[in-house]
């Protein structure tokens, strides 16, 4: 099996999943959507980024994108933005967030059990 590879299935997840959270990100404005299943779908959208060019296992890839997820939340406990001096950088405020959160961490920790649970499915039907 090779480590570095070109995977044009999860070109198309990562292409979806992103206008899904380019569309949340503009034009959802409510409390659970926009927060949760938005922090639920960027652990995926990482994963299928990776997957693109990485062959590795998917329980290895899922699991190192969901410890990112959750190094990127404490990084915010710890108010990089701040330490930065990016306060006033609209793009690094949306990349890294602002405020930490467990339930964050709860949403991150979904997108995980999506892939996991997903990619077994495929894995046992050869898809």
């Amino acid at each position: 099996m090779k480590l570095i590879t070109f995977n044009k299935k999860y070109l198309f997840i990562f292409i979806f999943i992103l206008l899904i959270e380019i569309y949340v990100g503009f034009f959802v404005h409510d409390r659970i959507i926009r927060p949760y299943i938005g922090d639920l779908l960027v652990v995926i959208l990482i994963y299928a980024f990776l997957k693109i060019f990485i062959s590795k296992k998917h329980v290895l890839i899922a699991f190192a994108t969901f410890i990112f997820a959750c190094m990127v939340e404490f990084a915010q406990h710890c108010n990089l933005i701040t330490l930065l001096g990016l306060e006033e950088n609209k793009i690094a405020r949306v990349l890294i967030g602002t405020s930490f959160s467990w339930i964050d961490i709860l949403a991150y920790f979904g997108g995980f059990l999506i892939i996991i649970f997903v990619e077994q499915y495929y894995k046992g039907r050869n898809i």
